[in-house]
């Protein structure tokens, strides 16, 4: 069997809003084929969980991801975190789930693998090296379930599509490459360094080979209403 290599972000379990149960049916068919898979954050979600509290959904979360590698000895899973799931109920426990499992590798903000490099997304934010983004991410660590009006007031912005064009607006597609590669020249993986390939997620818009500075752009999108969303298959990497 030729074994592959994958990518996905921003599945959003445990939210209402998000199509991620059926992708996260997809992520255990294609793990079957794999043997690297990356996880670019996001892929739980403890703001806007359904669950009675943040503590139930990372050990729902831990629980699922268990299941996955276990089920997957000869694919190596590496989970890249995002802000939605930075909590340290979480964390904390992806860390142990990750000493214990040969085939797990957590990594708080990215990867490099070869000539790609894999990670959320949230330096798009703004401008910001590892400091800003290090920054930008102690206001996650202990995450507030949001409660019925919030859901509410999503709800109607999901209903109306304004989520779509908030996104269009907030993260224009030059402007967040350029942000990417500002933090990657920051953290000393930019192209001189031989990457090729940036794999991430966060700004829910769908991006396959887009061209920047000598490096292609690729972002899996979201699953949620009105967005693209895909598991974006043979990455680039040397695994």
């Amino acid at each position: 069997m030729c074994r592959k290599s994958c990518f996905v972000s921003d599945l959003h379990l445990f939210c209402k809003r998000s199509g991620g149960e059926e992708g996260w049916n997809a992520v255990r068919q294609e793990a079957a084929e794999a043997h690297t898979f990356v996880f670019g954050g996001d892929v739980f979600d403890f703001r806007w969980t359904t669950m009675p509290s943040v503590q139930e959904t990372a050990d729902r979360a831990i629980q699922r991801l268990e299941r996955l590698v276990t089920e997957n000895p000869e694919c190596h899973f590496h989970f890249v975190v995002g802000n939605h799931d930075q909590d340290e109920a979480f964390t904390s426990q992806l860390a142990t789930l990750a000493d214990l499992s040969p085939n797990l590798s957590w990594h708080p903000y990215y990867v490099r693998l070869g000539a790609a490099v894999f990670l959320h997304g949230d330096v798009a934010n703004r401008r910001m090296d590892a400091r800003g983004l290090e920054r930008e991410r102690q206001r996650w660590k202990r995450i507030r379930k949001q409660g019925r009006i919030s859901n509410w007031v999503y709800d109607l912005a999901v209903l109306l599509r304004l989520h779509k064009l908030t996104y269009h607006v907030v993260y224009p597609t030059r402007t967040v490459v350029k942000r990417i590669v500002f933090y990657l020249d920051a953290i000393g993986h930019g192209v001189e360094t031989g990457v090729t390939d940036v794999y991430f997620g966060h700004t829910h818009l769908a991006m396959s080979h887009f061209p920047y500075n000598g490096i292609r752009f690729h972002n899996s999108g979201a699953p949620m209403a009105g967005c693209s969303f895909r598991i974006i298959e043979d990455v680039v990497s040397d695994t």
